[in-house]
Parts: C-alpha cells; sequence; structure tokens
C-alpha cells in the first residue's frame, strides 16, 4: 500500500538507489558494530549502575553520575579527560567554551579548514559585529588559511605559516558546514597534525560536531590536543534533550572546566537536575543512531544521482560526517525538498517550513526538523542558506525506514516542479 502517495517514478528510482547502496550499507554495519561494542566495553569498564542516573540539585556537590559520565566519555575517546554536560546548549556554546577556556590575550588561533561554520564566526570576531566579547575583543588573534581548489586543506601554507608566526592554536573543523568541500576524514587530521607538530608546539582543536562514531578510531589517536561537539548531534544518540562534551588532554579540559564554571570552581558544581538517564542512555545508543544517519545519507545520495542531481558526497564514498548535501540550484527546488521532508516527519508533519533570519547566520536559512528535541541534527532534518549553489544539506535519522520515507516524499516534491 502506497501511505504517502509518493510519486510512482521516485518509488521505482529508490527502489534502484536501495540495491545499488548495499555495498556501502554493509561497510557502514561493520563501523557501527566495532564503534557500538567499544562503547559497551567503557560502560562495563565503568561500573555504569542504576546509582548513576539518580539526581542533583544547587550546586550539585558529588554527583556520581556525572563524574563517572566524564570518565565514560574519556575512555570512549580514549583521551585523558571529559567534560560531557548537559549544559552546553549547542555545539557553538561547547566550542566557545574550549576557545575561550585555553586560548589567552595575545595569542593567535589560525584556523587550517577555510572559513568556518556561520554561528562560530561571532566567537571568533569576523563578522564585523562588535560588544558581545569575541575573542578578537579579547585581544585573541585569527588567522584563517583558505581550503585548496579542491577543498583539501592547504599543507604547503599551513607549514610555512607556522614556521614563520607565531600560533598558539591550530584549529580544524571535520565537517563542513554550509559549503560544499569534503569532511574531514581521521587520516586527513592526521596529516595536519604531522606538519603542526614538525613546526610548532600550538594546541590542536578540533572541532568534531556531525563526526563523531563515522569511523572505527578516534581523533585522538592522530594526536590532537582537545576537541569539542554537540549531544544533539551524535554523540547524544537522538536521546540526550541538550548538552555538548569536551574532551582532550586533562591540562586542557581543565581549563575549560574552569570557563564552563568559574575560576576556582570548575567542574566541582553542576547539578544534573535528572538528566543523567538520558545522557548515559544517548551516549550508549550514538553508534547506533549514527549509522542510521548514515545509511539515511548514503540513501538520499543515490536516489538524487538517479534523478540527476550532483551530490556530495558520492553514494559509495567514505563518510567522516553524517552530513549529505545535494545540489538543487534553485530557490523553488531548495524549499520543495524542505517541504516535503517536514511534511515525512513524526513531528510537526503540518508545518510548511519558510526562509527566515536566523541567529548566527549571514543569510536567510531554511529548516525542516519534525524532531522530538528541537534543533535536533542527530534526528532527521534538512537545512540551507538560501543563497547560490541552493544546495540542501541533510543529516541524521532516528532510523533509516522512516527517514528513506521522508526522503522519497521530498524527493517527489523537487519532482513535481
Amino acid at each position: 500500500m502506497n501511505r504517502f502517495n509518493i510519486n510512482e517514478n521516485i518509488k521505482e528510482l529508490a527502489h534502484k538507489a536501495e540495491e545499488k547502496s548495499t555495498e556501502a550499507f554493509s561497510y557502514i554495519e561493520d563501523i557501527v558494530e566495532h564503534n557500538q561494542n567499544t562503547v559497551l566495553k567503557a560502560f562495563i569498564d565503568n561500573r555504569v549502575s542504576e546509582s548513576h542516573f539518580s539526581t542533583s540539585t544547587g550546586y550539585g556537590y558529588g554527583d556520581r553520575g556525572r563524574e563517572t559520565l566524564d570518565r565514560l566519555f574519556a575512555d570512549i575517546m580514549g583521551c585523558e579527560d571529559a567534560l560531557i554536560k548537559y549544559s552546553f546548549f549547542s555545539g557553538t556554546h561547547t566550542l566557545s567554551v574550549m576557545l575561550f577556556g585555553v586560548l589567552r590575550p595575545g595569542d593567535t588561533v589560525l584556523v587550517v579548514t577555510g572559513t568556518p561554520y556561520d554561528t562560530i564566526h561571532s566567537v571568533f570576531g569576523i563578522n564585523g559585529k562588535s560588544g558581545y566579547g569575541s575573542l578578537m575583543e579579547y585581544g585573541i588573534n585569527y588567522k584563517q588559511i583558505d581550503l585548496t581548489s579542491s577543498g583539501e586543506a592547504d599543507l604547503t601554507k599551513i607549514e610555512k605559516t607556522l614556521k614563520n608566526e607565531k600560533i598558539a592554536a591550530v584549529y580544524i573543523q571535520r565537517s563542513r558546514g554550509y559549503s560544499l568541500r569534503p569532511s574531514l576524514s581521521l587520516e586527513k587530521v592526521g596529516d595536519i597534525t604531522k606538519i603542526v607538530r614538525q613546526n610548532s608546539s600550538a594546541v590542536i582543536m578540533v572541532d568534531n560536531c556531525y563526526a563523531e562514531f563515522t569511523e572505527k578510531s578516534s581523533p585522538f589517536l592522530y594526536d590532537i590536543d582537545i576537541m569539542a561537539g554537540s549531544l544533539i548531534k551524535n554523540a547524544g544518540g537522538g536521546i540526550a534533550k541538550s548538552g555538548g562534551y569536551i574532551a582532550g588532554k586533562e591540562k586542557y579540559v581543565e581549563l575549560c572546566a574552569h570557563r564552563m564554571t568559574a575560576p576556582g570552581v570548575g567542574r566541582e558544581i553542576g547539578p544534573t537536575l535528572g538528566n543523567n538517564r538520558d545522557m548515559f542512555i544517548g551516549l550508549f545508543n550514538a553508534p547506533h543512531i549514527t549509522g542510521e544517519a548514515l545509511k539515511t545519507a548514503v540513501f538520499t545520495a543515490a536516489l538524487f544521482k538517479e534523478m540527476g542531481y550532483c551530490v556530495s558526497p558520492e553514494p559509495f564514498e567514505i563518510r567522516s560526517d553524517i552530513v549529505q548535501t545535494v545540489l538543487l540550484r534553485s530557490p523553488e527546488r531548495l524549499i520543495a525538498f524542505c517541504e516535503g521532508l517536514q511534511s515525512g516527519s513524526p513531528v510537526d508533519s503540518f508545518v510548511s517550513p519558510v526562509p527566515s533570519p536566523m541567529p548566527g547566520y549571514d543569510s536567510k536559512v531554511i529548516m525542516a526538523a519534525g524532531t522530538f528535541t528541537l534543533g535536533s541534527t542527530i534526528e532527521l532534518s534538512a537545512d540551507a542558506p538560501l543563497r547560490e549553489p541552493y544546495a540542501v544539506f541533510l543529516q541524521g535519522a532516528f532510523n533509516y525506514h522512516s527517514a528513506k520515507t521522508a526522503v522519497m516524499i521530498a524527493a517527489g516534491r523537487v519532482i513535481e516542479l
């Protein structure tokens, strides 16, 4: 039965796309199994128990669940220390705490992956807005190295800059943001870190948003110092209602802890207010739901390639984040895609997304997100700035099967134009 009145041509193309995705799905399942067992082993080793799910209020002194969650996340990521907190309200907030925690007035931070994601511009102070307390306003200098024409990190320029200038920190953004450059694999991260270590004593920072559990290894196996990400993306497993994490070498994580609360207080306070259980469950679920998101991305790429659209990554490319882009080439098709995806969502399916100004973005943005947690991009969502080349950025999926249907509905809306 065709419950959703999906276009017959789209149904036929979707069948072909799914058949062609079998090998990619198998590859993803292998990654999921590896990462799920890594997480399971960490839960067992840290003796997670019902007592860790209890709540704390007020100052939150001695919250065993909060402390165990930090150790657990550090073990999963293979690093010395971590802060995993529901009180980080977005990836940008978490990255901001990392940057302000580690950097000091007079330092220079070198961004080596081109222009960073839109919402972090105000943190660095590179969007011309002042008065909000950006890094620049605190005397922390910003320098950027653009990507090569093929979208890769320019290793030659990175090496030259590190040799000739005093750089306090090197900042790497793994995901593409609102650009069409490839996401950064851990192997590519390693190419950058080798050059940094050979030419500088700079702290290596990574924006790991959208990239957790997409590969079998951890960024810390590639000699980074500290990284941050969001729990309403991969690492929260679709369960955490808010939050973020900072993980890395103990001395840097400790600096971030004192920025997170107050100097001299650090991680000793912080009531969990009943959120521990969701955060533990979400972290345990994270490898599986990341796999569902990756399969959805592969299917979307394969379907729209069958329809004649350019996609990035290609259906069979190795993926390093959960983001899938489709170049729709017109505002009408972009809006139609988002409307279709929204109509196939479990929440707010009756709502039509409208391009609107959004805090932190320079263009109007359209967002389709019928999600149980507002703004969750590990649940199925799609968004895009209304600007050339009118590419939609899709990510997430609670489960592949319902996401597949929503993507087919979106494709049907596009093909009708």
